[in-house]
């Protein structure tokens, strides 16, 4: 019986793991007027969906500063569309906007665009994964 039972335990938290997102972690943005940030994807309130929010920021060069920015949400109800694809909304602190968002992630690479006029305009920035 106790086999049975650590069996089926080990089963539980391998599916667990299985069934983590591959966009959750911690991760780098680019530089954008001369600052970078680490944001932090998890699950949003529905559970379904990706969120983001800035939890340290750096100057150029990697010193770290106090940003009025850090606790911001960046990355918004991203939803998954399979393959590591989310489409949702992407907020640009440098002009405070709001965008079509799109995001890719590849192992520990993150592919994020903002768009304008239903996706015809788009700028791409480039993660990396921190942990």
């Amino acid at each position: 019986m106790k086999t049975l039972l650590l069996a089926a335990a080990a089963v539980l938290g391998l599916a667990g793991a299985a069934m983590a997102d591959p966009a959750h972690g911690t991760w780098q943005t680019e530089p954008d007027d001369g600052a970078f940030a680490h944001v932090q994807l998890g699950p949003c309130a529905n559970a379904a969906m990706v969120c983001g929010n800035i939890v340290r920021t750096y100057q150029d060069g990697g010193t770290p500063y106090q940003s009025p920015n850090i606790g911001r949400q960046l990355v918004i109800d991203m939803v998954p569309q399979g393959g590591g694809n989310y489409e949702g909304s992407v907020w640009r602190p440098s002009n405070d906007r709001i965008y079509i968002g799109r995001m890719e992630v590849s192992g520990d690479r993150l592919s994020l665009r903002g768009c304008v006029a239903g996706g015809l305009i788009c700028a791409r920035q480039n993660w990396v994964r921190v942990n």
